[in-house]
């Protein structure tokens, strides 16, 4: 494709950032809504794993309609949905309306980030397309850095309400800026005949070994992640932290990510897509095993929890890029299906591990640490499958 007509990677950026942001923007202020609300803290912590399963949802949804009618069109209705969800999430008077609005609100900011990716894949041949995503989610990654201490400021200032009124403030902007310069990518449109047809897509994909695999591998680390993402509050909760003092520890994570997603998108062109993928890999089971250890053997601290997870976050950002543009180009054609269904595949087994620890952790540490690495081994025994076909 020209030049001319690839989109701007800022706006990929912030297509993708959409749905970080919108996740983490809240999760600081779970054990505070839980109270305001008059839930237990586990039923509060379903606000992230019912916003993991919207976008598990609308990632099966979305890849097939963008590879039938455009990835422009599609992206403009889901933004819509995103703004009205946000505003049902704002004004919800009880848990189960809010549930609702997340839901909804994860199915419309989910779709920069299938979307994004399938438009990378179709203007850049596979090896560059990984080194684009690289960048893309080391850029991306300002969303979930900003998104944590916004809403612990946001919260403590105006409540938790506030947070999804700054959903809308980052909603509305993106969506003018999608109208105005996003050009359609989609070269060839494949027909779907109905919802017999997208299911037969995608158990096309799931037929093919290298896409099992390595979906197996996404899916493995991306569990990692979430296991954290679901324990770490109520953990820093328990060590006497605010939702700032949270915030202000997962900046590590955060910037480990942004490094390790620029060294995926300055090295692996020249590596190559599966070695960079085992390094990343390699690097997160070893910070989740040295969190395993720290949990287990030394004084239970902040730095203690984040510090090796910041570790964990570093091989996320090799791998992750990696996983992504192998995923998208077993069946080039299908990159916006592929796209869709590995994002839903990490989604639901990120909602599981997120019920799982919001079931076992009591706030000591253990429990999170202990799933993580578990996940963390999955995701090389799934590796070892996908080597005999990338």
């Amino acid at each position: 494709m020209p030049p001319g007509r690839r989109p701007a990677l800022w706006l990929l950026v912030a297509m993708t950032g959409l749905g970080p942001f919108t996740m983490q923007i809240l999760i600081p202020a779970l054990p505070r809504m839980a109270v305001d609300l008059g839930v237990p803290y586990g039923v509060a912590q379903l606000t992230l794993t019912l916003y993991l399963l919207g976008v598990a949802l609308g990632q099966l949804l979305y890849g097939p309609l963008a590879d039938r009618y455009g990835r422009r069109p599609v992206l403009v209705g889901a933004l819509g949905l995103y703004l009205v969800a946000s505003a049902l999430s704002a004004f919800a008077p009880s848990m189960p309306w809010l549930g609702l609005g997340r839901v909804a609100q994860a199915m419309g900011a989910c779709s920069g980030m299938v979307l994004g990716r399938a438009i990378i894949r179709d203007v850049w041949p596979r090896e560059e397309a990984a080194s684009r995503i690289g960048y893309v989610v080391m850029a991306m990654t300002l969303a979930p850095m900003v998104a944590p201490m916004a809403g612990a400021l946001v919260e403590e200032r105006f409540g938790w309400r506030a947070t999804m009124v700054g959903c809308l403030l980052f909603g509305v902007p993106l969506l003018l800026a999608v109208l105005l310069r996003l050009p359609e990518t989609l070269r060839e449109p494949q027909p779907l005949p109905g919802l017999r047809g997208m299911g037969l897509a995608y158990m096309s994909l799931l037929r093919l070994p290298a896409f099992l695999w390595i979906g197996a591998v996404g899916a493995a680390s991306t569990g990692v992640f979430f296991a954290f993402m679901a324990g770490a509050p109520k953990v820093a909760e328990s060590m006497g932290h605010s939702p700032r003092g949270y915030a202000t520890a997962f900046l590590a994570v955060s910037v480990l990510f942004a490094a390790g997603a620029w060294m995926a998108g300055r090295f692996s062109a020249r590596m190559g897509l599966v070695r960079m993928l085992s390094a990343g890999l390699l690097v997160m089971v070893l910070g989740s095993a040295v969190m395993l250890g720290v949990q287990l053997l030394l004084p239970h601290t902040l730095m203690g929890f984040f510090l090796p997870m910041a570790v964990v976050a570093l091989g996320n950002g090799m791998s992750l890029p990696n996983a992504v543009a192998a995923a998208v180009s077993v069946r080039p054609e299908r990159a916006g299906t592929a796209s869709g269904l590995l994002g839903a595949v990490q989604m639901g087994f990120g909602a599981l591990m997120t019920l799982l620890n919001g079931a076992l952790e009591d706030g000591a540490g253990i429990a999170t640490a202990l799933v993580m690495a578990g996940c963390g081994i999955g995701s090389l025994v799934a590796l070892r499958g996908a080597r005999r076909h990338l």
